[in-house]
């Protein structure tokens, strides 16, 4: 397989989940090179995605490594099989990595969790609302960047209309509803939207009010991944210089915890209803 010029986030987990695996097992790159008979640049080469990787050399690899768990095995050889790059490829070299990353997070994503805190979820932003939202950057981008964001911004809601949507529950603090992107019109729209979104089967909507009291969250957003196994969550956080994954198992299991005690503090589905119509009236 030629070389990668830029691993997608994606190839680099797998690559990261191979190193893993070869470090569970006890044996260097050397140990492992020489098991399977090659040279150890590419098993380097393989854990820093820098080239991709068959289903037929995962399986061999996992044998070396004597991994017992036959789930994740199977996990990591499905992810070889994505040969083909996503919707987002086309936006490559016009928005950020990061973003396509977020996009392909979500797309393979056996269900989501999502907290916001001063903006509604990109996924369920109105285009006046995510125009708003996109537009208050700094620096600002251009009118043509601009378009583009939007246009993928708006093109990663698709998700949540495929025929297999993933579950997706959406904790909302009480500032997002609140705060003004846009005109009141515009806000007034994107919450009549957003109670609209919150009847889907597959979307659920919790409100996390002032009255809850304060809280951790290393950040203003997270957003939780869940993989095809438990092994392969991953956990995303907004930062000014883009987006950050994360992925050890002592990071999944702060932000699970995160998410775990928001939502406990939330307003149940139905109060979460009757909250975002009353600040729509408001508005």
């Amino acid at each position: 397989m030629p070389p990668r010029s830029v691993p997608t986030a994606r190839q680099v987990r797998l690559g990261t989940e191979l190193r893993r695996m070869r470090e569970g097992a006890g044996l260097s790159i050397q140990e492992a090179a020489d098991r399977l008979g090659i040279n150890r640049t590419h098993i380097t080469n393989l854990e820093l995605a820098r080239f991709g990787v068959s289903e037929e050399r995962v399986r061999a690899l996992a044998a070396i490594y004597a991994c017992p768990d036959s789930a994740y095995v199977e996990a990591l050889v499905a992810m070889t099989r994505e040969r083909k790059g996503g919707w987002w490829e086309e936006y490559r070299g016009h928005i950020a990595t990061g973003g396509l990353d977020l996009a392909e997070l979500e797309y393979y994503a056996t269900s989501l969790r999502v907290l916001e805190i001063m903006h509604m979820p990109g996924l369920l932003q109105t285009e006046e609302y995510a125009r708003a939202v996109l537009g208050s950057t700094v620096p600002q981008w251009s009118a043509t960047d601009l378009r583009r964001r939007l246009s993928h911004r708006m093109k990663r809601r698709d998700i949540l209309d495929r025929d297999d949507p993933p579950p997706c529950t959406f904790i909302i603090h009480e500032a997002a509803l609140r705060m003004r992107f846009g005109t009141g019109l515009v806000l007034r729209a994107q919450l009549d939207s957003l109670l609209e979104s919150s009847e889907r089967k597959n979307v659920t909507v919790r409100v996390l009010t002032f009255e809850a009291g304060g809280f951790h969250v290393p950040g203003l957003s997270v957003t939780y991944a869940l993989g095809a196994v438990p092994q392969l969550d991953t956990a995303q956080l907004d930062a000014a210089h883009g987006p950050v994954f994360l992925d050890a198992q002592s990071q999944l299991v702060n932000h699970r915890g995160v998410l775990d005690r928001t939502t406990e503090a939330a307003l149940s589905v139905e109060e979460s209803r009757d909250f975002i119509r009353d600040i729509a009236q408001q508005t």
